[in-house]
């Protein structure tokens, strides 16, 4: 089994972690736009029309499915994805997971992306899978970019900010971007810390999972026990081939990733 997964980043790396737990045999292609990052500031064409060549770069590998592991991506150019790719390569877009989040009542916060805060796509999903849950969504402007760069201090402070706007009594957070669910213990001790006494644990709620399984059940294959490790890796970085970028090895997920595949190497595209 094939899985590839695009992004302007690493964002990748939780949802290429969640399928590598799943599937240890399944060859992982990870194709990301250093060049053109970061995807949020771009305008709708421009944004669909790299996210676009991410995308056949990835597909050039012949992967048995695509995952768009970004929100602001699936948010804008999903349509265009799965247009010029299905039905030959099944596409998956990242939802964030607000149907989960609400179905255990009490309040709600959307941390995501300012690209992604108040659009269209994410109300409609609150107004279609919060089932009446009152819902915060907060703007985490520069979180992703210090996740992408591994800078320490700028996650302390932007998580810092993100947490300030989220109300003190909230009972989950939903982590509306793929890159906050590499520091999703960090985000979770700085809302913690605001919280009165007497609250159940916070609930945070990513998609990488969901995400993963959705890809190797189209991928049409499941989890095997008895699968052998993958050693293959295939990197592409707009659109040429590259490796693991040393920021990946910051987050637990890049080193799993490393770790396993134990011969990083690049594969040709057959």
């Amino acid at each position: 089994m094939k899985i590839a997964l695009m992004d302007s980043g690493i964002g990748l790396l939780a949802a290429a972690a969640a399928v590598r737990r799943l599937r240890p045999d399944a060859e992982l292609v990870l194709s990301c736009d250093p060049d053109g990052m970061p995807w949020g500031l771009r305008t709708l064409q421009d944004l669909t029309a790299r996210a676009l060549d991410v995308a056949h770069a990835a597909a050039a590998h012949r992967p048995d499915a695509l995952i768009v592991a970004c929100n602001t991506a699936t948010v804008h150019a999903l349509p265009a994805l799965r247009a010029a790719l299905e039905p030959g390569v099944p596409v998956i877009g990242t939802v964030p997971a607000i149907k989960p989040a609400a179905a255990g009542g009490g309040r709600v916060a959307i941390w995501a992306t300012p690209a992604t805060t108040g659009s269209a796509y994410q109300r409609g999903l609150i107004r279609d899978f919060a089932a009446g849950a009152e819902v915060t969504e907060v703007p985490c402007p520069g979180l992703a970019d210090a996740v992408e760069q591994a800078d320490e201090d700028a996650i302390d402070r932007t998580v810092a900010a993100a947490a300030a706007l989220t109300p003190m009594d909230v009972r989950a957070v939903v982590l509306g971007c793929t890159h906050y669910e590499l520091v999703a213990e960090r985000i979770r001790a700085a809302v913690s810390a605001g919280r009165p006494d007497g609250l159940p644990p916070l609930a945070l709620h990513g998609s990488a999972g969901a995400v993963a399984a959705q890809a190797v059940r189209r991928a049409a294959a499941g989890p095997t026990p008895a699968a052998t490790p993958s050693t293959s890796l295939t990197v592409l970085l707009s659109g040429r081939a590259g490796a693991l970028p040393s920021t990946a090895l910051a987050y637990a997920e890049g080193r799993l990733l490393a770790a396993v595949d134990t011969v990083n190497r690049v594969t040709p595209a057959r």
